[in-house]
């Protein structure tokens, strides 16, 4: 077949995959949708026409600027259902679009700078001393002082499920504008973690929980919020690092890629974020500008280490040697994208993916890796079978990121070549199929493995037992062991020196599988300013954001 005939295939399935009305499979097996709208504030009631009356950014209402985002992440799926930090993921939507800050800003070289703190230092062992920012104040009116960030890392402790474990807080002093932090151990990561979207600093007292709306100091305040379909944003007034361009800010949720592609080419949007790779050269003109920049958005697999086929090491090893990422990247990705190695990408700090080996594509010793383990095609219908049993994958993975499709039937092109059957359930509804863990052998999701520039969190989160993003209920006491080594370490020369050997450990086990990391690009009208692509992938909206 040729690279466009499988390109084109390929598309057409991922677009059925990603249509909203057919969120079901996208391979052989099949999982139900499900969309859990959440309605907030004044005007709700008419919010499901609200989309229709946003005018493109090009008109004017009553002599005020108005602009409007296309945008496939804030939905139930993406866990951002509201803009409530210490909601699960929600605290991403809060950050993306302009409503809460942390007290640290990520560079694009993921380094840590001052925002709302203007300075912290550690004692070497427990206590942190942070000192905030002057003359701040949340939308509310509120001062942002100690004691209002000292309620809000409270209510965080209280409420968010990673916050706790993450930042090991103890007890929280407030003085003025000088919080003292201390942790009930040693925390060399405490900043990096405060800078993750659920440190966001909001105005508890004004904050509406319920309904999902927080009061935070960012440039834009929500007016109007229903799951699933928009966001709806208006200057704050009360901004201190800047004056706010657009006086109505609309995010449109836009999961299906051709919705997206026909609403910017046709003017009712502004601008995009997860545009589909085969949409980019209709925007490859001056009526439109692209923004990249490469990030830590890993796609890979986890091995369910539950699953009696994947407990074989030998399909595990012939699962990493059959994916052909390179293919992958440069034919369905267009080469927007790197191929992965490691947890992190290459040149990443000092623990890049350049740094450890990962099994190499190669199919012909992949098939003989089966071979010597038994697995063998006795029937001559191209799957290979050990005991009377054929050698079929069940690939777990949803349609939300357009790569994860389109890495679906790539795997399993190639894998088939090798002698494995994969069976694709494509859904929206993985949340169900995770849970159990007998209906899936292998889960492909995307992750920024280093969203505070620090190795620390993707091992915690993803390598240790019971944590949350360990789907595939991975365990080596090794690993374990020397992750905890990891989160006491303070010097960032050693430290990096253990993410090294920790991702060469999982490697060898062949427990994930990184098969490429995201360039990610943001495309809007040439009209637009400010609307630029970051590394960690959080600061989309900002009080630079203009249009003409």
């Amino acid at each position: 077949m040729s690279k466009g005939r499988w390109k084109l295939m390929v598309v057409l399935l991922t677009a059925l995959c990603l249509s909203a009305g057919l969120l079901s499979a996208c391979g052989n097996s099949s999982g139900s949708s499900g969309s859990s709208a959440r309605t907030a504030s004044a005007g709700a009631a008419a919010s499901q026409d609200s989309a229709k009356d946003d005018q493109s950014a090009s008109e004017s209402t009553a002599g005020q600027k108005v602009m409007v985002i296309g945008d496939t992440t804030f939905n139930a799926e993406n866990w951002e259902e509201t803009v409530d930090p210490h909601r699960t993921y929600n605290g991403w939507a809060c950050i993306r679009y302009g409503i809460g800050e942390t007290l640290v800003h990520y560079t694009d070289t993921m380094e840590l700078e001052p925002w709302l703190a203007k300075s912290w230092e550690n004692d070497g062992n427990l206590t942190w001393t942070i000192t905030l920012q002057d003359g701040i104040t949340f939308s509310s009116g509120r001062a942002m002082d100690g004691e209002a960030v000292k309620q809000c890392f409270e209510h965080m402790l209280a409420n968010h499920d990673r916050a706790p474990s993450d930042t090991k807080i103890a007890d929280i002093k407030a003085e003025g504008q000088v919080l003292t932090i201390t942790t009930s151990e040693p925390n060399p990561a405490l900043m990096n973690y405060l800078g993750d979207p659920y440190g966001c600093i909001i105005d508890v007292d004004a904050s509406d929980f319920d309904a999902g709306i927080v009061s935070g100091t960012g440039p834009y305040i929500v007016t109007d919020m229903v799951t699933d379909d928009h966001l709806t944003l208006t200057r704050n007034e009360n901004y201190w690092n800047g004056t706010p361009k657009i006086d109505k800010l609309t995010i449109r949720t836009l999961s299906n890629g051709d919705t997206l592609s026909a609403a910017l080419q046709s003017g009712d949007i502004d601008a995009a974020y997860g545009m589909a790779y085969e949409a980019y050269p209709l925007f490859e003109n001056a009526g439109f500008q692209f923004s990249s920049i490469h990030t830590s958005r890993a796609f890979f697999a986890s091995m369910n280490m539950t699953s009696p086929v994947i407990q074989d090491p030998s399909v595990r090893r012939a699962i990493a040697m059959g994916i052909n990422k390179e293919g992958f990247v440069t034919t369905l990705l267009d080469g927007h994208g790197t191929p992965g190695n490691g947890a992190f990408p290459d040149g990443f700090s000092t623990f890049g993916g350049e740094n450890v080996k990962a099994e190499a594509y190669d199919p012909e010793a992949a098939a003989k890796v089966l071979e010597d383990a038994g697995w063998i095609d006795s029937d001559g219908d191209g799957i290979r079978e050990k005991d009377g049993q054929k050698l079929t994958i069940r690939w777990l993975t949803y349609p939300s990121r357009q790569e994860l499709p389109l890495l679906a039937e790539s795997v399993q092109a190639s894998l088939k070549d090798i002698g494995m059957e994969i069976d694709i359930n494509c859904t929206a509804n993985r949340r169900e199929f995770l849970a159990d863990m007998s209906s899936w052998d292998v889960y492909a999701s995307a992750l920024v493995t280093a969203p505070s520039g620090d190795p620390q969190y993707f091992f915690t989160t993803s390598c240790l037992p019971g944590m949350s993003y360990n789907f595939g209920a991975y365990e080596n006491e090794n690993v374990s062991g020397l992750i905890e080594k990891l989160s006491t370490e303070f010097d960032p020369a050693e430290r990096g020196k253990i993410a090294i050997e920790l991702q060469q450990m999982i490697l060898d086990d062949n427990a994930y599988v990184f098969c490429s990391f995201l360039e990610m690009n943001m495309i809007s009208r040439a009209g637009v300013t400010g609307y630029d692509a970051h590394a960690c992938d959080y600061y989309q909206v900002t009080a630079d954001l203009d249009i003409e």
